[in-house]
């Protein structure tokens, strides 16, 4: 909001000294500055020209000094899912319901990973960790079709060891969108004690993509108004292996050692969901679609 209330100062600054009668070469460049105002790449481009033009011309010293502002800013936010799903979510829901240019990156651990592995709202159906050591019995919160559902909230689920170019395309959205955005990413952790330990994270997200654990897909209000379809599901079709990725992970296949029936009915029950929940997902490119 700081960088907002600046950001207009300056521009209120720029429109008074052109008023005021400034040479042709400023004018041009403070016209096509205005132009471009909150374009976060070109606003930063035609701002470089326009100090340049002031600097060459012996005019708006004040305005020059503060040059960093000409350029629109990307706000991000990071922070776990234990902020973005419990302990913070009334503020994170609070900053998405503004409307504001704010971007908001989760990590997606699944579990408290920095205060000792208790489990959590996104904590996963038969995941054992603190105050579920007999395996989470109900499913993981839906963060992203929460934020979904107000319809002006750009929204992405990613995994960068599964679809780098996906992610990269989804923040390039997010920054782009002129409004609140949330993007998910799936986040392997010491926690899950992944069976070859951390150096495999990227390949087990491209696991967890390929059989359905986790899913890709972007959410792009902006899309509606060019007539396309404001959401794209990038995950393919889940190609099997589920039961096989749950074991492989200690914070599953260590309730199949201390209480194998449990864990069969829990890990049937987690793998029914993740197929419902894709289906969900495909249900929803028709429910978005453009109407002819």
């Amino acid at each position: 909001m700081a960088i907002k209330a600046r950001r207009a100062k300056i521009k209120a600054d720029v429109e008074a000294l052109v008023e005021a009668g400034v040479p042709a070469e400023v004018k041009d460049a403070a016209d096509a500055w205005f132009a471009v105002f909150n374009d976060p790449v070109e606003s930063r481009a035609k701002g470089e020209e326009l100090a340049a033009a002031l600097e060459k011309a012996g005019i708006g010293a004040e305005i020059v000094e503060r040059k960093d502002l000409l350029g629109e800013k990307t706000v991000w936010i990071f922070g776990g899912d234990g902020w973005a799903y419990d302990i913070g979510y009334g503020g994170l829901d609070h900053v998405l319901a503004s409307g504001e240019n704010v971007n908001v990156m989760v990590f997606d651990t699944e579990v408290y990973s920095n205060t000792g592995g208790q489990a959590s709202k996104a904590s996963n159906i038969g995941q054992v960790a603190q105050f579920a050591a007999a395996g989470k019995a109900i499913e993981k919160k839906s963060l992203s079709q929460i934020a979904m559902a107000y319809g002006y909230v750009y929204v992405a689920q990613v995994a960068m060891g599964a679809d780098p170019n996906q992610t990269l395309k989804a923040m390039n959205e997010a920054i782009a969108y002129d409004g609140p955005s949330l993007i998910i990413g799936y986040s392997p952790c010491e926690m899950h004690s992944i069976k070859g330990g951390m150096m495999n994270c990227q390949m087990e997200m491209k696991k967890a993509v390929d059989c359905g654990y986790w899913n890709l897909f972007r959410f792009n209000p902006a899309a509606k108004a060019e007539g396309k379809n404001p959401f794209t599901l990038d995950s393919k079709v889940p190609a099997g292996g589920y039961q096989e990725f749950l074991k492989n992970e200690a914070r599953y296949n260590r309730l199949t050692r201390e209480n194998p029936e449990r864990a069969e009915k829990l890990f049937a029950e987690n793998e029914a969901a993740a197929m419902a929940r894709y289906e969900k997902l495909k249900k929803f490119v028709d429910f978005y679609a453009p109407e002819a």
